[in-house]
């Protein structure tokens, strides 16, 4: 039997994982448009009440995404991607498919510009727009060719950031001195990028995002500053809130002329870190898709999930530019976790913590589809109890090879 949505509306194919995909399918579902999800198996996505598949997406990957859909009995879709993988192959479809399963992606080119990110550091250079120090490192010699000035707080960060926090575990390694880039290096393959570390808080952290339409008009803009983060300083953001576009001039200005020079279409998420000794909001990257906390601007009346569907129809926009700031947002599990790296270092007291978060919105939790947020939470403390096992499973074979070292050469004193 050929799926169908209810009625006439065309469905949605929301495809990625995790946090984003379930606050996109809780979206859709406000919105009364009808979706499908493309998602890992076991994604804790799957316990949202509107999570449904279509046949033959348990195992998809991005590449054979186009040869799933031209055999794919629907008669056309809305294609949603929600992770950067998804969001290239989606712009990579060819014409014919696209026409059948419509979406508001910029163009191949710009997304692999986006998503390389020593591509979208040249890019930054070449258009002179504020941004970190960055090189590309190909060889362990050009590391050890740069001066000791090169390695203080600096930053070596992949070209693809979603390979290597899959294989890594992290984002990228926060180096000293050029021992550290040495250490880092060992396991790591070339080529790498070695980009300056903008130095404050993580209040020094602002993501501007929305959305431009198929004819290049702002159709939607909503900032947030990062308030906390764990872990520091090379982490996510785990508490934030919004705040008016006026407060981050010095940033939208910018980043509006960059998506306009690479005529952009589509979500984006544009980070930034505010650069106290000159002044100036430096750009970090730019995500093409729709991000965690996407469901927050949607409570202030943007919902930029619904202009992505209604854009790739071809359909009008009313443009949301204007909002109420000071919402306070976050996850708070993550947010613990902030907060005891604050208690150590700065004193802060739980209660001061806990009253921080007085209505606030809590991410992924929802009162009408509350199982993913527990989902989530299962598998984050399972997450971290897995990881202290296998530190302190590290700690007592190192302390069990001392302790068989040091009986070696007590006997050997004793012999002597």
């Amino acid at each position: 039997m050929r799926p169908r949505a209810s009625g006439s509306v065309p469905p949605v194919i929301a495809m990625g994982s995790g946090v984003t995909l379930t606050a996109v399918l809780r979206l859709l579902h406000r919105s009364s448009i009808p979706a499908f999800a493309v998602s890992p198996d076991k994604d804790f996505s799957s316990h949202s009440r509107w999570h449904r598949v279509l046949p033959g997406s348990e195992h998809l990957r991005p590449s054979d995404l186009k040869n799933w859909l031209d055999h794919l009995e629907l008669d056309g879709a809305v294609l949603l991607p929600c992770a950067d993988d998804w969001v290239a192959a989606t712009a990579a479809l060819p014409a014919e498919t696209a026409c059948r399963f419509p979406s508001s992606v910029a163009t191949l080119g710009v997304i692999e510009t986006l998503v390389d990110k020593w591509k979208f550091a040249r890019l930054l250079q070449q258009e002179r727009l504020p941004h970190p120090d960055t090189r590309l490192l190909n060889s362990l010699e050009e590391l050890e060719s740069l001066p000791d000035s090169a390695f203080q707080q600096y930053i070596l960060k992949p070209l693809s950031s979603v390979a290597f926090s899959q294989k890594y575990g992290v984002k990228g390694f926060m180096i000293h001195n050029r021992e550290d880039a040495r250490r880092a290096m060992q396991h790591v393959p070339f080529p790498i990028m070695l980009q300056e570390f903008i130095p404050g808080p993580p209040t020094a952290g602002y993501f501007v995002e929305g959305f431009i339409d198929r004819n290049g008009r702002t159709c939607a803009m909503f900032a947030r500053r990062r308030l906390r983060m764990y872990p520091r300083p090379l982490g996510n953001s785990t508490f934030m809130q919004s705040v008016p576009l006026n407060a981050v001039a010095g940033a939208v200005a910018p980043l509006q002329y960059l998506l306009e020079s690479l005529s952009y279409r589509g979500v984006f998420s544009a980070e930034f870190k505010y650069d106290a000794r000159d002044g100036f909001f430096k750009l970090l990257e730019i995500n093409a898709r729709p991000w965690w906390y996407i469901e927050v601007p949607a409570e202030a009346g943007i919902d930029i999930c619904r202009m992505a569907y209604l854009d790739a129809l071809g359909l009008d926009i009313e443009p949301a530019l204007t909002y109420k700031a000071g919402h306070r947002f976050g996850y708070p599990f993550a947010d613990l976790r902030a907060w005891r790296e604050l208690q150590k270092a700065e004193g802060l007291d739980f209660w001061s913590w806990l009253a921080s978060w007085g209505g606030a919105s809590v991410t992924p939790f929802a009162w009408n589809d509350p199982m993913p947020a527990f989902a989530f939470g299962w598998q984050q403390l399972s997450e971290y109890f897995r990881h202290k096992r296998a530190l302190q499973s590290v700690e007592t074979e190192a302390k069990a090879g001392q302790n068989a070292r040091d009986l070696v050469q007590d006997q050997d004193l004793a012999r002597r």
